[in-house]
């Protein structure tokens, strides 16, 4: 196993870490495993390849669902028109 991998893992398990812990922490700690994580995805998919760096990335966005949610959500939202 690579070190990217290992990484990934250990980033799983942080994250694991902080949903177990209090509700205040759940959002700065998000934007800090955001923050930590695109890097890690980055060097995963240079790694190990495409394949490795998807797994990696749903297994993210499935630990981060609701700041994916968030964003989708805020994508789709019809931009208010300046001066209508």
């Amino acid at each position: 196993m690579t070190i990217s991998l290992i990484l990934a893992c250990l980033w799983a398990l942080l994250a694991t870490g902080i949903a177990i812990g209090p509700r205040r922490f759940h959002w700065p700690a998000a934007w800090g495993l955001i923050a930590l994580g695109v890097p890690i995805l980055g060097w995963v998919t240079y790694e190990n390849g495409p394949v490795w760096g998807l797994v990696v990335l749903a297994g993210g966005m499935s630990v981060l669902r609701w700041p994916v949610i968030f964003l989708f959500r805020a994508l789709r939202q019809p931009r208010d028109q300046a001066g209508e």
